[in-house]
């Protein structure tokens, strides 16, 4: 695995003591039945340093062991600079002065708005319409849905469709991104509940009803939002990644506590040697995930990202958090149920899912293996 600076690994043990403080099981539990968001924790790891995009691997470490807690809350205390890194990338001076800088300040929240009822993994399918009037603003019109910070967001990095595609080969042509304010006349947001598990996030449904934006909020190019949200995925996913092993670990440290307090209580594990045997696994699958993870962020922050190792951290780091979870709850049982186990079980599945769904990430490694191999068989 790769070896990281003594200066990040410090602040993985700051942010673990920060996150054992703070994200106790009764305070998880009242967020998770409550599903508000936690605004107090947000600042209070702001206030400590534990959001600082100036070094990414900060913010890595720290999404691991916060989801290693509980995901829940984890994901949540970090997720209000969700999209900065395409103002990072793409943004003019102008709008980084005006929406990034108080985002990554903590002063306000940030969000990206993407998936429609009609179009989630297929992202060049959205619907979403973006179209230019006679005095030079654009006009949009739509609806969005699962869309994180939705209702909290100060401001959203919203991809629409600004042109029709020449062809259906090339439906990811014409598609902008914008920067829509809560405040903006026409824009409105309702909250989703009932979630299966990270409750403590904000998740939303939004609709746009000729919402009027200046061509100052246009971000980049017109026509390449496609490709910034691509660039942004190969990030985005490497995160989604980080989030999964904190939480496996989390599963591997209860079931560890579990085994070890039979132990020393001399209770009987009915089957001890299949417990054995199930700790080896999810130990073993754990740091092939982190490290397939950790090799994917080195050359995503070394601005070479590799799309097929990025994929591969996200899909096989979501099925080791799906496999520790469900196989540690069918493995102790009723005790687990009613468990901080139970709520790791609930938060794993959204990792097979959000930021490319599982079957998207093996689409994207099978098509850049085979199209690497015919790019090579041409020299």
């Amino acid at each position: 695995m790769l070896s990281l600076p003594i200066e990040v690994e410090e602040i993985r043990k700051k942010a673990r003591k920060f996150a054992l403080e703070n994200f106790k099981d009764d305070i998880a539990m009242k967020y998770d039945t409550e599903e508000k968001f936690p605004f107090e924790l947000w600042k209070k790891a702001f206030s400590e340093g534990l959001i600082n995009f100036s070094n990414p691997w900060v913010m890595l470490v720290t999404l691991e062991e916060f989801c290693r807690v509980d995901p829940s809350l984890g994901i949540a205390t970090l997720i209000p600079t969700f999209g900065s890194e395409i103002l990072m990338l793409f943004g003019n001076d102008e709008q980084k002065k005006k929406y990034l800088e108080p985002v990554l300040k903590g002063e306000r929240i940030s969000g990206v708005a993407i998936t429609e009822p009609v179009a989630g993994s297929d992202v060049a399918g959205i619907q979403t319409k973006l179209e230019k009037d006679q005095s030079g603003n654009w006009i949009l019109n739509g609806q969005k849905i699962f869309i994180s910070n939705g209702t909290i967001a100060d401001h959203l990095y919203v991809l629409a469709r600004s042109s029709q595609p020449p062809s259906f080969e090339k439906r990811h042509h014409g598609l902008t991104l914008v920067i829509v304010e809560k405040k903006m006349k026409g824009f409105s947001s309702s909250q989703l509940k009932g979630k299966l598990g990270v409750r403590a996030t904000n998740t939303a449904e939004l609709r746009f009803e000729n919402v009027v934006i200046p061509p100052e909020n246009i971000i980049g190019e017109i026509g390449k939002g496609f490709y910034y949200i691509m660039v942004f995925f190969n990030i985005s996913r490497v995160y989604v990644a980080t989030q999964a092993i904190g939480l496996a670990q989390g599963v591997l440290d209860e079931l560890l506590d579990y085994l070890v307090t039979a132990k020393k209580e001399s209770n009987p594990i009915a089957d001890y040697e299949s417990s054995l045997f199930l700790l080896a696994e999810i130990a073993t699958r754990i740091e092939a995930a982190r490290s397939l993870t950790y090799k994917a962020a080195d050359l995503v922050f070394k601005f070479t990202p590799d799309p097929i190792l990025t994929s591969m951290a996200k899909y096989y780091a979501s099925e080791v958090a799906n496999f520790a979870a469900e196989k540690s709850l069918e493995f102790i049982g009723n005790d687990a149920m009613i468990s901080k186990l139970e709520r790791f079980y609930r938060d794993a599945k959204i990792m097979e899912i959000w930021e490319g769904a599982t079957e998207i990430e093996k689409l994207v490694i099978s098509r850049m293996l085979i199209k690497n191999r015919m790019e090579k068989n041409e020299q």
